[in-house]
This record gives C-alpha cells, structure tokens and sequence, in this order.
C-alpha cells in the first residue's frame, strides 16, 4: 500500500509557483521580474553556464530599494516553506522506514543489538536501570522567525501531512490546495521580522509550546515502542523504569541577561504547572467517557474504598460526584481526580499534594481495570497517562539556573562587608574556609531579604536566592533544583553558589541539600585545573556532605561554545574529550557517581551535530547511563516541530545511549580508568596530542592577527546581528569590542551569514598536517576515522561545515573591508579553508565533503536560492548610509540566510 501521495519535488514546485503569484499579486510586476532574474542569475552559475556572480550582483544593485525588499522577502518566504516541504519528507522516509521495519537507530534497533550480543533479560534490565537522557531546553537568541509567522507555518505543515497522507477526492484536494494557497498568501503579506526583542516569558512560552503539543504526547509512544521491542526479543521482558528527563533554562538563566528576574522565574514555574495540570485534565476527560462500567457487572470495592477515603478529606466533592454517576465508580474516581488536580492551583483545599499522590489514584483506577480482565482500557487509557505524570510530574519541566560567577563573588563582597567581612581581600584558601565554616554552623550569616543599599545586581542574586525557598515550598523541590555556575574557575565560585542555598534555607547539611550545584567548565584554564577543582570541593566537608545528600551524584557541564571560541574546532573538541576522561578519573577515584551535562548549540562548531552521533562518541569511561545536554534556538523548533521528528529523534538518543551504556558495561570494570578499551590505540592518543595544539596555535594566531575583531566587524553582518530583536539576552557581556567578550552565538551566526564558516573547520588542515610532518601516516588517520567514534563524528562535523562553507560568496564580503585588513587576513582563511577541506577528503577517502545523499540533494536545492539574499546583503552592508527601508530589508536578508543554512549559531 501507498503511504504517500506527494513528492519533495513537488511539494517545492507547488509552495514556489504559490509563492511566485503572491509576490505578483501583491507587490509588483517588476519586483515579480526581478526576483525571477535573481533566481535564473544564480541558477545559471551554480550550473556551471555563468562563469561567475557578477550578473547576479548586477541585478541586486540595480533594483531600488522597494524592489529588493520584495526580493529579500520572496526568498525568505521560499526557505521557509523548502524547510516545510524537506520536513515533510524526512517524515515520508520514516514512515516508509517504520513499515518496512528498516529503520535503523531507533529503540528496536537498540533492543536487537544487544540481545544479538548475548545480553540477557537482566543484563538489559540493568542498563536500564542506569539510562537517564535530558532534553535542556534553552532560551538562547537563535530563533530568528516570528512566533506568528511559525503559526502560520505550522497550518501549513498541517495541510501538506492532508495532501500527501489521506485519499481525497478532486473536491477535496482542491478545497486544501485552495487552503495552501491562502496561507502562503497570508505568509507573504505577515511582516517577517520582530518590532520588538522578545521578553524571557516570551521565550520560555516559546518552549513550554513544544513541551506541551509535542514531546508530552510522544513521550508515552516512545515508551511503548521500547517494551514492544523487548517483549519481541525476551520472553521474560524487563519491566521500563523512567529514562527521559526534560529540564529548561528558558526563565531561569540569568547568565548575561538582566531581564531574567525572580518575577519573571516566578511566573514559568506557575505556567509551567498550569500548562501540565490542564494537560492531565484533558486526559482525564478522554478517559472518563470509556469507564462507564456498571458497578454491578465488575467487582470495584478498591475503586469504593479509595472513593471513601477522598470522602473523608473532600466530602462536598465525592458526593456531588456519587450523585452525579450514580453506580459508575470508576467514572467517579476519574472525575473526584479532575477536580482535585483544579485544585492544586487554588486556595480551597482538597488538591493534590504531589504527584505521586495523583499517581496512586491512577494506579487504583488502572489496578481495577487489570482485576476485571479490562487490559486493554488501562494500555490505552492509563498506561499513557501514568508515563506523563512520571515524566512531566507537576512541574512540566525542571528549571535549572544560572549565572555568571562574577554575580555571586560581587555580590557576596556587597553583602558581607556590610557585615565587616572583607571578602574582596581573601585568597582562594581564606575563602573556601570561611564559606565552609559559615556552612556548618547553624546560625545564618546573611538576611537574604535586606537588599538596602546593594547594587542592582547583588539584589538580583539575593532576591533570587530568597525566592528559591519559597519556590521549593509551592511548586516542590524537583521543580527547580539545578544552579549552573558559568565560568567555574576555582572551587570557591562553587562554595559560593552552596553558600548562598544555605543561607536561603534550601540547604541544611549534612542532613539535606535542596539544589545540584553543578560548576561550567569552558575555559581552557577551567577544564586544565578540573581535577584539582574537584578534589578540592569533594575534600571540603561541607561540599562532601551536600554531594552525599545529593545522592552521591556530580552534576559537570561542559562548555562547547566558548571552548570553541577559545581555542578553535579540533583543539576544543579534543580538549572537551579529554576533561570528560579526567573528569571520570576524579570522580572514580573519589567514589563519585559523574554525570556529565553537555552544554552544546545547535551549530556544529558549538557542539552540534546529530545528537545520537555525539552520544556514541563521548568516552565510554564517562557514559554512566545519566547523560544531560542542551537544545536551543532553531534547534528546538528542527527536531520537536513535528511528531513524527520528535518521537524518532527521541529514540535515537535512546537507542545511543542504550548501546554506549551496555558498551561501557561489557568492556568490564577496570581498576584503571584510563583505560581506553582495546578499541583505541595509544598511537590514535599521540596523533590527537599533535594535532590539536598544533590546529590550537593556527585559531588563535588569527585571532591574534592585528586588526582582526576589525576586520571580523566589517566582513561579517555582526552589526547587524547585534540589533536583530532575536532574543532577551544581549549579544555581548559587556561593551568590550574584543572576541572574549562577544558571545558564542552572534560569533558564529555573523560567520554563517557570510558562508564562511570558520568556527566550525579553522585549525583542521593544520592539525592534520603538522601530524603528517611529525611522521604521521594518513594510513593512520584513516583507521581512527573507520574505528574510533570520537574522531570520525569530528571530521564528519567539520566536512559538513567545511560543505556549508562558500568561498567565493566569503570573499564578496572579505571585500567589505579595508583593503588592507583583507589582504592581510582572508588569504589566511582561504589558504586553511583548502588545507582542512583536502585533508578532510584525504582522511574519508571521498571526494566530495557530503557523504549523506539527503544533505548534497538539499544543498543543491537551496544554494542557488540563498546566493541572492548574500549578493543583497553584501550590497547593503556596502552602503554607508542606508534608509529605514534598506535597514529592514537588510535585517531581512539575515533572517532569510538563516533560513536557507537552516542554522544561525
């Protein structure tokens, strides 16, 4: 049977000429011809039959400034829309995969391999006993679209699943067609861009969307396929624990944004709340219309006696209920449930107390269904209710926070000299012992709530920390029990953070610890003194008695975007490869449970890449089953836009960490944990040990180069950037004109506008050469790349950069400026460019950078389409003097050149 109607192609064909007649219709003949010139300029010289862009730079310059906006727009328009029609046929290929049973990575695949390896039903059990994945939703400025032009893009989606998957008749079809028609009518019409920065409720709204439309109702999917493949493999399947975790920044990372308040945290941990509670009380409605069973034709006493027992703490509810269905009581106890989940939110009393209280109830239900041989009303009506509340409890998602650890330093050196304690004078030593000293007695130290006097800043991070007590006390602990330290240096920066819970109330060792302090560790100093930082703190006696209340777990995560900025492609991700190897010595030498908290973007040179690949690569001395890494930006929206994306998504991570875990297992325990495994040779170690300082050296030497942030500013839109209304945080720390102080996003965003991708390749070539001259064989390098993950996930990231990379488009916009910068600086990227890509080639024995068939077709399809929007952009970034007209459609062509890269840092 035929799964699908429709094509990619033509999908394309058909939201193209749809567009093409808008831009007719609503703005002009010649804005119409204009963009059709573009489109053929750029066409014809991606065929190879124009010998080079000077048409197409011809027709953008000569176009007036009504003109080109139309043109920027009808672009943009078309990324959009391509992105809808791609999506739509990565779903065609997983459906087609899941019925065809070809689907590789998923959580069949997973259960398949291991039980092919000889895992028994028990063996299994214990891996999954030991997985946790957590999803850390972030609210970093890299969603360039408007929430109502996504609004409109997600009717559009909606149509195109209507086309392809249903049989219609003519009428019918043309009655959606007609519906397309209006919408990207309406797309075209809908201004593009933000007239105002979204506000950090806006942003964390912007999560709470996909958390509640589409990762709660795939979650309990994802689990039923997993028991469905173990019952498949074991005839004794193990029982699924709970494996997926989702946690958010979005509301509570203060790091570098002052609009993040305890106000603004405040009201995502209610909507939060309130957005799950209505979720189960839809549920609860869909369930209650299938237990109308007679009390007569079942045996429900349990079902009675629960009922009497909510009697007695909600009288006026059971008997308005007992009135209501009479004889129905499992109908009653559904709706008793309803109405005490109401009021949670509320003063009256009666509510829920947790969510494990919820849970029984649903066990009670579910428990004399099972009793009355109705198996099939609990799997498909509570199973997938009682998954929910395992994941998603009361809270929707836990909040982690976060801030700079200059706040908490500053600050402390406010509050307590007021207290006649010079803190600001105290070296590392006389502040770890007076921290842990205050700690352990049981008098405070600081009024949390006295903030007279203090700077703006100090009263934030006291306010937050006076609100987290009351925080735990009506939302419940679990709701927001992670503080992320940035820039972690020393062991102090840490006891600050504990210092400050403590004094909040949150804390009382060494009986309790209400938060994980969890140290981010992205500096190259940073991640240099980790073991000394870490054994310092787990020798401290009040940190080691907050890490055992927290159940002997360390929470480290790992900063990719600034440890890339820092030190360049190769170097970080060796340098981050090896942190988490010493970071598993440390805490397996301490008796410390690690779990590593992956702070990666959706770039590839901050981190990104497929997801499932990146689990499969990290050390197996790390992979202790709980793994925690960061999603963000245009990311989010990628892999949790659509269902289908999301379930499989979802599975793939599962299905990594699965066989990393039962990797990790099977390798046995070893005494030594530098032990790398048999897979990994020592010479791979020494080529590695080569490479990266010498790629490390080659970064910074341009970074160094004199004139560089100079020429960084005038060949890149970073100007541009810096104004878009993108997200609440500021794109710099400070007002420092300094690559330290810029951050990692508009860093690598204002490369990717100009095609040219250095944070994601520079070093590569040079690495790989200065292994070569030291006697290294390419020979080599290859075996790494066929057998070692770590090395080939690298050089396949770096490919598919070194694939997005366009030099001849970067070097329109090196011509921005000064000739002399220029000359001095864009030979360099040229000449490494060509280094990394021939080494790169060398190194996969291919000759094209994109192995992935799905990738070059995609390629192929928006290059001649993106070229415009950088011929425009290099002509308007050439204008000194640009109109309100050409600012806008200059902020335009950004948005739309991300659309086309489909990424922005």
């Amino acid at each position: 049977m035929e799964l699908h109607g429709r094509s990619v192609r033509q999908d394309v064909r058909e939201l193209g000429e749809l567009l093409g007649d808008a831009v007719e219709q609503h703005a002009s003949t010649a804005a119409f011809e204009a963009v059709e010139d573009a489109r053929t300029a750029a066409i014809d010289y991606r065929r190879g039959d124009a010998a080079s862009r000077e048409a197409l730079q011809r027709i953008v310059e000569s176009n007036d400034e009504v003109v080109n906006a139309s043109v920027a727009r009808a672009f943009t328009t078309y990324f959009e829309l391509v992105n809808l029609a791609e999506e739509r046929e990565r779903v065609r290929a997983l459906r087609e995969g899941e019925d065809a049973g070809t689907l590789a990575d998923g959580l069949p695949a997973a259960v398949e391999t291991l039980a092919e390896r000889g895992a028994s039903a028990d063996d299994v059990a214990d891996v999954l006993e030991a997985i946790r994945v957590v999803p850390t939703f972030t609210a970093h400025p890299t969603e360039a679209r408007r929430k109502t032009v996504k609004a409109t893009l997600v009717r559009v989606t909606d149509l195109l699943e209507e086309l392809d998957q249903h049989r219609l008749t003519a009428r019918e079809q043309a009655n959606k067609l007609a519906r397309l028609d209006a919408l990207v009518e309406s797309l075209w019409t809908t201004k593009q861009v933000r007239d105002r920065r979204p506000e950090p409720f806006d942003e964390a709204r912007n999560v709470h969307w996909y958390l509640a439309n589409v990762i709660f109702e795939q979650v309990p999917d994802v689990y039923e396929r997993l028991e469905d493949a173990l019952a498949e493999q074991y005839d004794n399947p193990p029982a699924v624990p709970e494996i997926l975790d989702f946690r958010s920044w979005a509301g509570s990372d203060r790091d570098g944004n002052p609009f993040v308040t305890p106000e603004v945290t405040d009201k995502t941990l209610e909507r939060q709340r309130d957005i799950v509670i209505e979720k189960y009380r839809e549920t609860l409605d869909d369930v209650s219309g299938v237990l109308s069973q007679d009390a007569s034709r079942m045996d429900l006493a349990s079902v009675e006696e629960s009922l009497n027992k909510d009697a007695e703490r909600v009288p006026s509810l059971v008997s308005e209920t007992r009135e209501r269905y009479p004889d129905e009581p499992l109908r009653q106890k559904v709706l008793v449930m309803w109405r005490r989940l109401a009021r949670i939110r509320d003063v009256r009393p009666g509510g829920y107390d947790d969510y494990e209280e919820f849970l029984a109830d649903i066990d009670v239900v579910e428990d004399a269904l099972r009793a009355n041989g109705a198996d099939s009303i609990a799997d498909e009506y509570l199973d997938p209710l009682e998954r929910q509340v395992r994941t998603f409890r009361f809270h929707l998602a836990s909040l982690d926070l976060r801030d700079h650890q200059e706040m908490h330093t500053g600050t402390l050196e406010e509050v307590l000299a007021r207290e006649g304690v010079e803190y600001a004078e105290m070296d590392e030593d006389e502040r770890v012992e007076f921290l842990t000293e205050a700690m352990l007695q049981e008098e405070s130290v600081l009024d949390l709530s006295d903030t007279a006097e203090l700077s703006e800043d100090a009263t934030r991070v006291c306010s937050r920390f006076d609100a987290l007590g009351d925080w735990h006390d009506e939302y419940g602990e679990a709701a927001i029990d992670t503080y992320c330290i940035s820039m972690t240096e020393r062991p102090s920066h840490v006891l600050e953070v504990l210092f400050f819970a403590d004094q909040a109330g949150v804390v009382a060792l060494p009986e309790h610890c209400g938060l994980d302090v969890v140290p981010l560790l992205e500096t190259e100093s940073a991640l240099g003194n980790a073991r000394e930082t870490m054994e310092t703190l787990f020798d401290n006696e009040a940190y080691g008695a907050a890490v055992d209340a927290r159940g002997n777990v360390q929470e480290v995560m790992l900063g990719y975007s600034d440890s890339n900025k820092e030190n360049g492609f190769l170097a970080a991700n060796w340098a981050l490869n090896e942190a988490q190897r010493k970071l598993a010595n440390i805490t397996d030498d301490l008796g410390v449970e690690l779990r590593l908290f992956h702070g990666r973007g959706g770039s590839i040179s901050r981190g990104g890449g497929p997801m499932n690949e990146a689990l499969l690569a990290l050390p197996p001395e790390t992979v202790t089953g709980e793994v925690k890494f960061t999603q963000q930006g245009e990311s989010i929206a990628e892999t949790y836009g659509n269902p289908y994306i999301a379930r499989r998504n979802l599975e793939q991570m599962l299905n990594a960490q699965v066989r990393a875990r039962y990797d990790a297992v099977d390798r046995g325990d070893t005494a030594d944990v530098n032990d790398r495994g048999d897979a990994i040779d020592p010479a791979w170690i020494d080529a590695m040990e080569t490479m990266a300082p010498a790629a490390r050296e080659a970064y910074v030497d341009l970074l160094d180069t004199e004139g560089f942030v100079s020429y960084f500013e005038q060949a890149t839109p970073i100007t541009v950037i810096e104004e878009l209304n993108m997200g609440s945080r500021p794109a710099s720390r400070s007002e420092e004109r300094s690559v330290e102080d810029l951050r990692a996003i508009p860093w690598v965003f204002s490369w990717t506008q100009s095609r040219c991708i250095v944070p994601g390749w520079f070093g590569l070539g040079t690495g790989i050469e200065a292994y070569l001259d030291a006697g290294g064989s390419v020979e080599t390098l290859r075996e790494m790349y066929d057998d070692w993950p770590f090395f080939r996930t690298t050089i396949d990231n770096a490919s598919m950069a070194l694939a997005r990379t366009e030099m001849e488009v970067a070097a329109e916009y090196a011509a921005l400026a000064e000739p002399e910068l220029r000359d001095r600086i864009f030979p360099m990227i040229e000449d490494e460019y060509e280094c990394a890509s021939e080494r790169a080639l060398d190194v996969v024995e291919a000759d094209d950078l994109v192995s992935r068939d799905w990738l070059a077709e995609s390629l192929d399809r928006r290059n001649p389409y993106v070229d415009p929007l950088n011929a425009l952009q290099v002509s308007l970034l050439r204008q000194t003097h640009r109109t309100d007209e050409a600012e806008r459609t200059l902020r335009l062509t950004v948005k739309g050149i991300a659309a086309g890269m489909k990424n922005t840092g």
